[in-house]
Formats: C-alpha cells, structure tokens, sequence
C-alpha cells in the first residue's frame, strides 16, 4: 500500500483565468470562434470532424432520437445497446449517421455477435473494411478479458474506430491504445448516478484524469474522451481546456423530449425515471436482476422534463464559444493551449440558487 499525496482536482475546484485577446486573433465575436474538431484516429486510420461532444451509452440518452438531434448540431451519440438487432441495422439505413453515432457493446460474446450480425446486415461486401464507430463499454476498463475484447475488435474490424473505456490513469490509456483503441473513456465514479466511489472506495478527481490521460494519450497520438462529473456546461468548457478530445454527457441530457425510459407524473409535472447502468434498477431491467457477487454501483433519480434537446445543445455551443472568447482562442481546437486554470475555494455566487439557467 502507498499513498499519493499529490493534489487532484475536480471541475469545481478551478475557473479559467481570463486574458486579453491578441491582436492577431480573427475571434471578434463569439459567433466566429470554430468548434468543429478534425481528427485522423491513430489506429483505425479514420476521420472525425464534427462538435466533439456525446450523448453517453444510457438508456435514457443514448437513444435513437437523441442521434438524430444531436447530428444536427454536427455532435454525437453513444447508443445504448438494448435496442434490438433490427433496429439498429433499420436505425442506420435510415440516416446514415455513421460518422457521428457510436455502436454500443459490452464484452460479453452475445455482444459480439449482435454486432457481426448488424455490420453485415449494413453491407456484406465492406467486412473487415467498414468504417464503423464503435463503443466498447465496462464499468472497469483495467480487466484483462477488456483488453482482449479491444485486440480482438481491432483484428476482426481493422477499419472501426474504437471508442473504449471507462479507465481514469495515464498508464492504462497508453496500454489500451496499444492494444487498438482510438479513443479511450477516462472517468470512475464522477457521473451523477454513478455510486463506485461511495460502494468501492474507487475513483479519481475528473479534471486531473482528463489533464493526466489527455497528455498520455496525445503523446501516443491517440484520444480521449472525458466521461462524468459535469454538472454544468461550464463543467464542458473546463474539460476541453483541460485537454479533452470529446465530453460525454449523461444527466445534463437526461430529461429531453429525446429522452427514453418511464415518464412519471407528479403533481401535474414530468419527470423521467434516470438511473446509472451499473445501478440494480438498470440490472433488474436488462440483466434478470443483480447477481449475487454485484454490489450496485448506480443510483435512480428523477429528472424534471427540460423540453426538446435542441436548446440545451445551443446553450452548450454558447458556453463553448464563450470560454474560448475569453481566453483568445479562434476555435475549440486552441482552448487548452489558451487556458491557466486557477484554483478557487467558490466558483459562483449561490446567493439566489444553484440553477444553470
């Protein structure tokens, strides 16, 4: 047993330090600050180009209407992966969003072959050349059978970009690059219904997993994606200034007209029934109930209906281009090489709530 004693930080402990503008700067105005993100993925070899921001893997979120208002403003989804065989494949030859729609599998083998049926379903002549995006999910990225999943994907679908994770440290985003991911999940315990840190004691503060991994990754010329703590969209900012390729998003986008799952109604309101995929509401819906040798490690909660989705992504369009205008950034691209982050005791004045706006 040893103890770290180096400072980690979360979103919450910092603010961005604003500074004045070059002159050289095109970014006039916010309406001009470019957040389309251009990528070439290090083993795959395909191109991303888009709003780097995703709906996470949840059955609430990670639905097929949330891909298609999400595409809209050129970001992305990880589908959940309850949705049956057929829809999926009728999902894709409908609206194409390949480039912006991650297939969701765990690492189990019923998982492998759903997805061997669906890609050759979607063209039997592409196989092993399909350029598909694909999301390879577990609670814990650290297991072995995890990392032979990824060598397995990347051997059977060489063209597939491979989005996987969760994982929280700089060593394990360089081993799972090696072993063929393109992008890789950085986040444990930080989500909003996420309970690993009260059940297991396991976690790591999200701004310094996404600074360490981001740096990790990028030296190794692969990608990350920074998975829960937001709480806010200032949160988002912080987390692409911190390095981050992409940021998922779970709760912030819970609550929409997008959204899937029960709806329940309470003194004339709608809420929808949100809950983490590891919690024993989720495995007592999908999975037959917790096993034995599980401890839940998700909470269900109740979010109150927010409305389509579409004003939410502006605001976080807004909030992205604010950020960078403050710090003298012309596109997203350049916010972290903009930013100092400051520490800070408060980041905002609660004196009337604690709302978002």
């Amino acid at each position: 047993m040893r103890v770290d004693s180096d400072i980690k930080l979360d979103y919450q402990d910092v603010l961005i330090r604003p500074k004045k503008q070059m002159r050289t700067s095109q970014t006039a105005s916010r309406s001009n600050v470019d957040l389309i993100r251009k990528y070439k993925f290090c083993n795959s070899g395909n191109l991303y180009e888009g709003v780097p921001v995703l709906a996470a893997n949840m059955s609430c979120v990670g639905t097929f209407t949330m891909a298609k208002a999400m595409a809209k403003e050129w970001m992305g989804v990880c589908l959940n992966k309850h949705y049956s065989a057929d829809q999926l494949i009728d999902f894709y030859k409908r609206t194409k969003l390949f480039g912006s729609v991650f297939y969701t599998i765990g690492i189990n083998n019923n998982d492998l072959e759903k997805l061997d049926y669906v890609i050759n379903n979607l063209n039997p002549a592409y196989g092993r050349e399909l350029q598909f995006n694909i999301c390879v999910d577990s609670a814990n990225g650290y297991l072995i059978s995890f990392e032979d999943r990824i060598k397995l994907l990347r051997e059977k679908y060489p063209k597939a970009t491979l989005l996987v994770g969760n994982v929280g440290t700089p060593e394990m985003v360089q081993h799972l690059i090696g072993a063929g991911a393109d992008i890789v999940k950085v986040g444990i315990g930080s989500g909003s219904v996420c309970t690993t840190r009260l059940v297991a004691g396991v976690g790591y503060p999200q701004l310094s997993a996404t600074i360490e991994c981001a740096d990790a990754a990028h030296g190794y010329g692969g990608h990350i994606c920074s998975d829960g703590g937001i709480q806010c969209i200032a949160d988002i900012c912080k987390s692409f200034a911190a390095g981050a390729d992409f940021v998922m998003l779970g709760g912030l986008l819970g609550g929409h007209t997008e959204s899937e799952g029960k709806w329940i109604e309470d003194d004339g309101n709608q809420f929808l029934e949100f809950f983490g995929m590891s919690s024993e509401h989720a495995q007592e819906k999908f999975n037959g109930g917790l096993k034995k040798y599980r401890a839940s490690e998700g909470k269900c909660v109740r979010i109150p209906y927010k409305g389509p989705v579409g004003h939410t992504l502006q605001q976080i369009s807004g909030g992205l281009r604010s950020a960078c205008s403050y710090v003298g950034a012309d596109m997203l691209k350049d916010l972290s090489k903009c930013t100092t982050f400051i520490r800070v005791n408060r980041t905002h004045n609660t004196i009337f709530g604690d709302s978002n706006g």
